[in-house]
């Protein structure tokens, strides 16, 4: 049998603290503060890359809907003479005409194009008795009216969404000619005067 005493295990040496085991803890700690900045670094380097793919698709995605609405627009410019030519074609039929089935097939093609420019974001740019707005009229002419009202649209104008496509024709009131304010005011003296001579 095997007579071992106890009490004469091998205990570990103890390792006292000293110079060697604090230059061990503080190297750990500094190894551990740098490699949380390199983290801290990895994940702000990770955040911005991951904006930066967020923004580039924002920017892919509109610059996608804008070359949509860019050829969308080129299509209805080309289109707009046409709707005008039916417009005005249809404006001008005889009362002898208007009866015939032919006049409401074309009355038909004229609803039916208008319905589906309008239903891919077409839109008239009202004008008549507007205020005159240099955003979406294109003043022609200038005669007697309301002065900065439009008082006449020579061709209609159409916004495509938010955007005017092609701005209304129109005719600007400038007022009152001043030849006519002079000629009241001198028959409004000369009636005094009559007036005064005859009472």
């Amino acid at each position: 049998m095997d007579e071992r005493d106890p009490s004469a295990e091998e205990v570990p040496p103890v390792v006292e603290e000293g110079a060697e085991g604090k230059d061990d803890v503080a190297s750990l700690k500094k190894a551990l503060a740098e490699e949380r900045a390199k983290a801290e670094s990895y994940l702000a380097n990770w955040q911005r890359a991951q904006a930066d793919f967020l923004n580039f698709k924002r920017r892919t995605e509109q610059e996608r809907n804008e070359v949509a609405i860019l050829a969308s627009a080129t299509l209805m410019l080309s289109l707009l003479p046409v709707l005008d030519d039916l417009e005005r074609a249809l404006e001008s039929v005889s009362e002898k005409l208007s009866g015939f089935t032919w006049v409401d097939g074309i009355e038909l093609i004229y609803r039916k194009l208008k319905a589906t420019l309008e239903g891919h974001g077409l839109s008239e740019i009202k004008a008549l008795g507007e205020p005159f707005d240099p955003n979406c009229h294109e003043a022609a002419l200038y005669a007697e009216g309301e002065e900065g009202k439009v008082i006449e649209e020579l061709q209609k104008g159409y916004r495509l969404h938010d955007r005017v496509l092609r701005p209304s024709m129109v005719k600007v009131g400038k007022g009152q000619e001043e030849k006519d304010e002079k000629d009241e005011k001198e028959e409004t003296s000369q009636e005094e005067v009559q007036e005064e001579s005859n009472g």
